[in-house]
């Protein structure tokens, strides 16, 4: 006899393993739906991707593994018992960036408004502590409304949670943050201990008060883009380092960083080979410094001209113009840059160019990215604003960083280098490993029209002609000091170099002090001029 054994599932009911599997999927998917189809296109006619889009584009095809999809929060009051959604307003998981593990978060505006509750910050710190423990990047796609004022203090002890685990992994491995929505109160604290900050430009904003608080307590009256927008965080606050056009923009220019980056403090940044001769020469270094003195340049043209082609990576490009700062390769090998802007308060260093220089020089030191220095700097900017802000504390601190910093320091001086502003821009004496100049160079205490009046003052009083007398001692002073020889008597710079060898020489200096070891005393930590 022929006995036909049919499944639960083909007689019409359905067997329990099935329904478990039914269940999970069911739960599954609603965490993946988030806030729903309205919300998702409510998102989409803001200009603004989802979480979960976000994160596809952001990481390489197929690499996102998610995890606490089904976290749910555990509030009971104001009727949050009847609003539960599985993944609690932010999607965690880890990746890959063209191959490269990173570990990753997205808040999801679709969901309770993106605001953090208890369960939607342990949720981060269980990916911050991930990436510590397995020494990756880690990117926070933020995009929310604040504390989840329906969980009270539960909220900020999250909030509080996530600053301690930034404060932790700082130095050890990377940490971006993406603005690409709301960010407001507390929230912003985040971001602003992470290395970088990415804003969207229209869609996204930062603020401590938001401008109906501001009206109400000081009866100022203030938009949102103009309070706490891409824009004002770029050009007046500093607090962003970049500014995308949309999403789609900002995520790529996070692949590009993170590919410049070693994946935490114990590795070395990659190189990568983009097929720029190493001995090429610059002839049109040559003549780039003009022969007035007082004559502006674009310090950008020599970085685009010695560094490898097309890998320059400007940081703060709208903040503090007066220095450049930002990443490139030389011969392949991942380098931070530091340069004097000429064209920009004549390349002077005040407190905002102060201030953004040293947090990028102790960035590249603390994750071994050498520094390459170009040196163009009358001095600090004088007057009695930036006396009264506090320039001598804010310029210590830019000497303070280069000089704690043990990675390979290379330094080219290519035309101005007065007064302390020399020692501060990786000069020989705070341990520069390869410092150089071009002949064009005038390493002094000040320009030669400030010296002679000091030193000469009471000759060209009692001079026939004052004006031909201070002439004169002008151009004494400068025959005497308006070039780096004695500098390079004194050993105070290691070479004098024509401009157009500056990619080959740096090339090979890099190469010969990318091994370098230099040991400091032990300590808990300095105590930086803040």
């Amino acid at each position: 006899m022929l006995i036909h054994f049919m499944s639960d599932t083909t007689s019409g009911t359905m067997s329990k393993s099935d329904a478990r599997i039914a269940d999970l999927r069911a739960r599954k998917s609603r965490s993946a739906a988030g806030g729903g189809i309205a919300r998702t296109n409510a998102q989409h006619a803001k200009g603004k991707l989802t979480a979960r889009e976000r994160l596809e584009e952001l990481l390489d095809d197929g690499s996102f593994v998610e995890i606490d999809a089904l976290v749910e929060h555990r509030c009971r009051d104001f009727g949050m018992d009847k609003n539960v959604i599985p993944g609690d307003g932010v999607v965690t998981g880890h990746g890959t960036i063209n191959g490269k593990l990173v570990h990753c978060f997205a808040q999801d505006f679709t969901v309770y408004g993106g605001s953090l509750g208890e369960m939607h910050g342990l949720k981060i710190c269980k990916i911050l502590d991930l990436a510590v423990k397995t020494g990756t990047p880690v990117i926070g796609l933020n995009d929310s409304g604040g504390a989840r004022i329906q969980e009270g203090v539960a909220s900020l002890g999250s909030y509080a949670e996530i600053f301690f685990r930034n404060v932790r992994a700082s130095g050890v491995i990377p940490q971006i943050s993406v603005i690409m929505g709301p960010c407001a109160g507390g929230a912003v604290y985040s971001p602003a201990i992470t290395d970088f900050v990415v804003m969207v430009d229209g869609t996204s904003h930062m603020f401590i008060t938001g401008p109906e608080v501001i009206k109400t307590v000081t009866n100022e009256s203030v938009t949102f883009d103009d309070l706490g927008g891409a824009n004002t965080h770029a050009k007046r606050s500093g607090v962003t380092h970049f500014v995308a056009d949309n999403d789609s923009d900002a995520l790529s220019l996070v692949r590009d960083l993170v590919g410049r980056l070693p994946s935490n403090n114990l590795e070395k940044a990659p190189k990568l080979s983009v097929g720029d001769p190493i001995d090429r020469l610059c002839p049109s270094l040559d003549k780039i410094v003009p022969n007035d003195p007082t004559l502006p340049y674009d310090m950008i043209d020599v970085i685009e001209e010695v560094f490898d082609e097309g890998s320059f990576l400007e940081v703060q490009p709208d903040y503090a113009m007066n220095l450049v700062v930002g990443f490139a390769r030389l011969g392949g090998e991942s380098i931070g840059l530091v340069a004097n802007q000429p064209k920009v308060l004549a390349g002077c260093l005040d407190i905002d160019a102060s201030v953004k220089g040293a947090r990028f020089v102790r960035f590249c030191d603390a994750f071994g990215i050498p520094l390459v220095t170009f040196t163009d700097v009358p001095g600090f900017l004088p007057g009695a604003n930036q006396e009264w802000g506090g320039i001598i504390r804010h310029g210590a601190k830019l000497l303070y960083a280069y000089a704690e910093a043990t990675v390979p320091k290379l330094t080219v001086i290519t035309r101005k280098a007065y007064g302390g502003a020399y020692d501060v821009m990786s000069s020989k004496h705070i341990r520069g490993d390869y410092n150089v100049a071009w002949p064009t160079a005038r390493l002094a205490v000040m320009g030669a029209s400030g010296a002679v009046q000091i030193l000469h003052r009471g000759r060209i009083e009692s001079a026939g002609n004052p004006d031909q007398e201070r002439a004169r001692l002008i151009e004494e002073y400068e025959d005497a000091f308006a070039n780096p020889y004695q500098a390079a008597a004194l050993g105070f710079i290691d070479d004098v170099i024509e401009p157009a060898e500056t990619r080959r020489k740096l090339i090979m200096a890099l190469r010969t002090n990318l091994e370098k070891l230099e040991d400091r005393p032990k300590r808990r930590h300095g105590n930086l001029p803040l």
